[in-house]
């Protein structure tokens, strides 16, 4: 005689399919113990930083009232910083950081979360993983509390870091909160795109695009109004984030509603998971033709086809960044005021030339340094390559592995060119029509944003080197980008010593436009960059791949 088992209860159901969520949580933070505290102390300190920078650069109430004053009465300051609601140091801190530090804890979150789910079932490591006694929840929890982790602590190191520099506890913890509860929240975000697409590049791209609609409609809002009270300022979590109002009158409601928000998008995320099955997505891929073109009959073409998204991508975000910054240029100098230590500072990243041209030379400069970005990327999509097992299959055939390789470098190589170009060309471009002179400046903004390009190369020639002699320390290759980006961004305002920012590659590059500049620096980095090229190229062709 057979007995039928008896029906599970509901709360036993669900601790079924959470089942494995531990040891999944343990093996994520372990294999982020690098990941997590670079992005957590790096933007903790850049926050931390600012307010010392704060502090030096406007030392009595009237320079920040004025400040503040120019900040809120300029259109396109208002598009890229918001508005200023308090004209303390602590309100500058959050003036400045609370939207910039939303999208980097954003950037973040969405990484961890898709690396967690959808990057792990497209390798085929989720499928082993649930073989064992792993609940069909249990991933995606462990991804999501792996962010709330970083998440927590990046509100702990800003709130401390802020209050333990003399700020108020308060505006510090609401600073902390704003930056953190947005990470969250696209955390979230990004666990619904994991169940939309098929692979993990899909998933950051959907969920890279949905924070660039909210940056793009908090602009468009702050730059309409003068108050953040736009509407399209109010539907953008960038928006609710700065409407926090750290250190003006904080309006703790916003807390809860991150939180309301984070768990809606989070009900919806396990809504689908359970829907559908392991390795499928809701929006599968679209097959391709029956016959492949012959753009695919090389390694050349198979590279631009798996990277011809990214590169239009990022070519696109420069020209919106170069328009911005050209439009901004103008105004410079009413901006800087008679601030003597602001006009060092300018000196020191853009060069002693007139304000304006130290202005262009410093977005050029950022350009440069945000471009090594991609090209990096680029390089590294090789690692990936490698790593999915979609190399072999390519390299079985009549390819080597050098032609291989030069597919995707020939991208990362002219791909960074390619892309420094058109935003040098919108950063002139959107300057001169400001400035009323059409094709007045255009010529050199666009040298000066080329003239990057070698600083670039190096760090894409270190990114070679790692992936041919230490493949498993490409890591390492970001947090070298980092550092460079740290440098150049918080290095001038806090006076960094001059040996100290001679480390990045950048800091050997004339100030253009305006500034003096010779073949030497050019030609050295060019020669370094071809030298890690190299020597990365030979150890592809000896180490065993995979």
């Amino acid at each position: 005689m057979t007995t039928m088992a008896a029906p599970l209860s509901a709360p036993a159901v669900r601790a079924r399919q959470l089942a494995g969520t531990g040891p999944l949580l343990r093996l994520a933070l372990r294999r982020d113990r690098v990941l997590i505290p670079a992005w957590v102390l790096g933007l903790g300190l850049v926050v931390v930083g600012t307010g010392s920078s704060f502090e030096a650069l406007y030392d009595t109430a009237a320079r920040r009232a004025a400040l503040a004053a120019s900040m809120n009465g300029n259109g396109s300051m208002r598009a890229l910083y918001g508005p200023v609601f308090g004209d303390s140091v602590g309100g500058l801190i959050a003036w400045r950081m609370a939207g910039f530090g939303a999208v980097l804890a954003a950037v973040m979150s969405l990484l961890i979360v898709v690396r967690h789910t959808r990057e792990e079932e497209e390798t085929g490591r989720q499928e082993l993983l649930c073989a064992a006694m792993v609940g069909r929840r249990a991933p995606l929890t462990a991804a999501l509390l792996t962010a709330l982790t970083a998440n927590a602590a990046l509100v702990v190191v800003i709130a401390g870091g802020l209050a333990g520099s003399g700020r108020p506890a308060a505006g510090s913890l609401a600073l902390g909160l704003a930056i953190g509860c947005t990470g969250m929240l696209f955390a979230a975000l990004a666990a619904i795109a994991a169940q939309l697409t098929e692979s993990a590049r899909l998933a950051k791209g959907l969920t890279g695009a949905a924070l660039g609609l909210a940056f793009a409609l908090r602009a468009a809002g702050d730059t309409a109004t003068t108050g953040a009270g736009s509407p399209l300022t109010w539907i953008s979590p960038i928006g609710w984030a700065q409407n926090l109002r750290a250190y003006a009158g904080e309006r703790w409601w916003l807390v809860l509603l991150f939180l309301a928000a984070a768990a809606l998008a989070g009900c919806v995320a396990y809504a689908l998971t359970a829907r559908r099955d392991l390795g499928m997505s809701f929006l599968p891929a679209r097959p391709g033709p029956a016959v492949a073109p012959r753009s695919l009959s090389g390694p050349f073409g198979l590279a631009w086809r798996l990277q011809r998204t990214t590169l239009g991508g990022w070519t696109l975000g420069f020209v919106c960044a170069g328009g911005l910054f050209g439009g901004i240029a103008k105004g410079a100098a009413d901006l800087v005021g008679g601030n003597e230590r602001t006009r060092e500072i300018f000196a020191r990243m853009g060069g002693q030339q007139n304000l304006t041209d130290a202005f262009l030379a410093t977005m050029a400069g950022m350009l440069g340094m945000v471009a090594a970005l991609y090209a990096v990327g680029a390089v590294l999509r090789l690692h990936g390559e490698e790593t999915a097992g979609r190399a072999e299959p390519v390299l079985a055939g009549a390819v080597g592995r050098l032609r291989w390789t030069a597919g995707h470098l020939a991208l990362a190589y002219g791909g960074s060119a390619v892309i420094l170009a058109f935003g040098g060309l919108a950063l002139g471009v959107s300057y001169d029509l400001s400035a009323g002179d059409p094709g007045g400046r255009t010529g050199p903004v666009l040298a000066a944003t080329l003239a990057q390009v070698p600083a670039v190369w190096t760090l894409t020639g270190l990114a070679v080197l790692a992936f041919g002699l230490l493949p498993r320390a490409t890591t390492a290759v970001w947090a070298l980008v980092g550092g460079c980006l740290t440098l150049g961004w918080v290095g001038p305002s806090l006076d960094v010593p001059r040996w100290a920012m001679d480390l990045s590659p950048y800091g050997h590059l004339p100030k253009l436009p305006g500034a003096d500049a010779t073949a030497a620096p050019f030609l050295w980095l060019l020669a370094l960059s071809a030298l890690f090229t190299a020597a990365g190229l030979v150890g592809v062709r000896r180490r065993d791949l995979g």
